[in-house]
């Protein structure tokens, strides 16, 4: 070994030890014939001193040194005298004094200093990864992840699961996302399909008696990318036999209690809480709510019906409804420019067309359209939003749909701007009860809400034909601090009911064949009830570090455009590679 101390472990009862390190210089200082720098590896920093006064060549040697170059370092640890220990290293108290030193690398001039005070933008952090690498944050974060990574891996062993992997070339089974495809060479004109989850391939495992699997798994999405999502991410994936909704929702709640005792020593109060989706939609406008504040929407339709203001009175009369929100004590926080503008054009990007606002003062409601609410009314709104003096009232008048959405991406904002929760919360719940089927207005057809192979809620089976807007599947998410952080459902094993399913997507005998065929042939010998669920590795270590960018807990993530700055992927291939493959590109001019 080149070394036989690393540059975080170094402490006062090391004094008179010697040893041995290596590392990248972090920080460099030439005071006078000394010259201290900060070794840096990946488990910290001890400070070295040379003493160019000794005149040896490894002191004149020192000098040479410059950010980023890798040296070994042999020599006395040290105690620093009480006036010169750095409480913001931990090997603070101690230096190592050289006696021998070599230069392992030179680096070049680095575009930025890893641990600097002021970082370049992403792009440039992309394009050298090595060098962002070094940065203490994303470093903890890789140690995060891996820790997050033990502990599931811990927890179904303990639990009984078997990690079984599945192919990553797989057949196309369009629907959602598009595929990532893959050009076969030896099957002419045909292609394989980069995973989006291995849906079908745990289905499987469980008609072939595998009741407990769960993989750590690569999955592919070619989809339009923001800031916690990639085009290939990491998921926990999880099936068990035997089972019903309870069954997996407990599993996954010891799962949760484990990954968050495994980074951040705190205990999670179980079972998580659970909420149906008809009542998160109408308490919060999105089945993703944050839950680290309370900023419930309140219902006033009936309450404004017969006002006199007109946008109410027209919204309510074409069946439209009037929500909003009671914002405690912030009466006098928003100027009327920033609630006609800002707030206002956070709305109007989710289609509401206005934000009406009151400000609570004296038991009454102020504002520029008071007026038109009689005295009864105003006392109705204040009792129904449980508004006391100096709190603000933002209301909502649109279409269902238009009112959750502008008023649940208002609640965030306000919930962000206001500071009302603590950002290090973990927040967890379950949401059940989602709708089996969504209608799609421009197709004029049902479409799963979720995909098609969510089994039905045993109470809603009556109304599979008659109204299928009323059926709940037996699906359910977990929602973490406002995210998704995983999806799954109970899964269909008859394939009669898969049938019915299909016929209701429109989904033909034919078509199904084609595209699921290998699991509808494995249903029809002996499958067993099963369930499952998946859950996002990627933002479960973005929450838990703190982060609101996935790209800073992935190692080599894409940009928003899905490239790859550092190796310049993707990238044309040699003629040779297409002609193998049969494979011509024809690029629009």
């Amino acid at each position: 070994m080149l070394r036989n101390r690393t540059c975080g472990e170094l402490r006062k009862s090391h004094v008179g030890e010697a040893a041995t390190i290596c590392g990248w210089v972090d920080k460099y200082r030439d005071h006078a014939g000394i010259v201290f720098i900060d070794l840096r590896d990946r488990y910290g920093r001890t400070q070295v001193k040379f003493n160019l006064a000794d005149g040896s060549d490894v002191q004149q040697l020192a000098r040479s040194l410059r950010y980023e170059d890798v040296i070994q370092v042999t020599g006395e640890i040290v105690g620093r005298p009480d006036d010169m220990v750095n409480p913001k290293m931990d090997t603070g108290e101690i230096e190592v004094h050289a006696k021998t030193l070599t230069v392992l690398n030179k680096s070049k001039t680095p575009p930025f200093e890893p641990n600097g005070d002021n970082l370049p933008n992403e792009e440039l952090r992309l394009k050298y990864r090595f060098i962002d690498l070094r940065r203490n944050e994303l470093q903890q974060a890789m140690a995060m992840r891996h820790r997050i990574s033990q502990a599931v891996r811990t927890y179904f062993d303990e639990n009984g699961f078997l990690d079984i992997e599945t192919p990553i070339l797989g057949r196309s089974t369009p629907e959602g996302a598009r595929d990532y495809l893959v050009p076969s060479r030896v099957h002419e004109g045909n292609f394989y399909a980069l995973p989006q989850s291995p849906q079908l391939f745990k289905q499987i495992l469980m008609v072939s008696g595998f009741d407990r699997y769960y993989q750590i798994a690569r999955c592919f999405r070619d989809e339009d990318l923001r800031a916690d999502r990639q085009p290939e991410f990491t998921q926990v994936d999880v099936e068990m036999s035997f089972v019903d909704q309870d069954d997996m929702l407990e599993m996954i709640d010891g799962l949760v209690a484990a990954m968050v005792g495994s980074v951040r020593e705190e205990t999670v109060s179980l079972p998580l809480p659970r909420y149906t989706h008809a009542e998160v939609m109408e308490k919060y406008g999105t089945d993703k709510p944050d839950l680290r504040f309370e900023m419930p929407i309140h219902e006033v339709t009936d309450l404004v019906a017969e006002c006199e203001f007109g946008v109410f009175q027209n919204t309510v009369a074409n069946g439209g409804r009037v929500r909003g929100l009671c914002v405690k004590g912030a009466a006098d926080t928003y100027s009327r420019r920033i609630l006609d503008n800002d707030l206002k054009g956070i709305v109007a990007e989710y289609g509401a067309k206005g934000l009406a606002y009151f400000k609570a003062a004296g038991g009454k409601l102020e504002s520029s359209i008071a007026k038109f609410f009689s005295e009864s009314q105003q006392q109705a709104i204040i009792e129904r939003m449980h508004a006391e003096d100096g709190d603000l009232l933002l209301f909502v008048a649109d279409t269902w749909k238009v009112s959750c959405a502008a008023l649940a991406a208002l609640r965030n904002h306000l919930g962000r701007d206001l500071k009302l929760y603590d950002p290090r919360e973990i927040n967890c719940l379950w949401v059940v009860d989602f709708p089996l089927v969504t209608w799609n207005e421009d197709e004029q057809r049902w479409d799963a809400e979720h995909h098609p192979f969510c089994s039905i809620n045993p109470e809603d089976v009556e109304y599979l034909e008659s109204d299928p807007s009323r059926v709940r599947a037996q699906s359910y998410d977990l929602v973490c601090n406002g995210y998704e952080a995983a999806s799954g459902s109970i899964r269909i094993h008859d394939p009669a009911v898969q049938q019915q399913i299909f016929d209701l997507l429109k989904i033909t005998p034919e078509e199904a064949e084609r595209r699921f065929g290998f699991l509808l042939e494995a249903l029809r010998y002996g499958a067993p009830p099963h369930g499952g669920i998946a859950l996002g590795l990627d933002r479960w270590v973005m929450l838990l570090a703190g982060y609101d960018n996935i790209r800073d807990v992935i190692a080599f993530p894409k940009t928003q455009r899905a490239s790859d700055l550092l190796t310049g992927a993707p990238s044309p291939v040699d003629e040779r590679q297409l002609r193998e493959l049969h494979v011509k590109v024809d690029i629009p001019e």
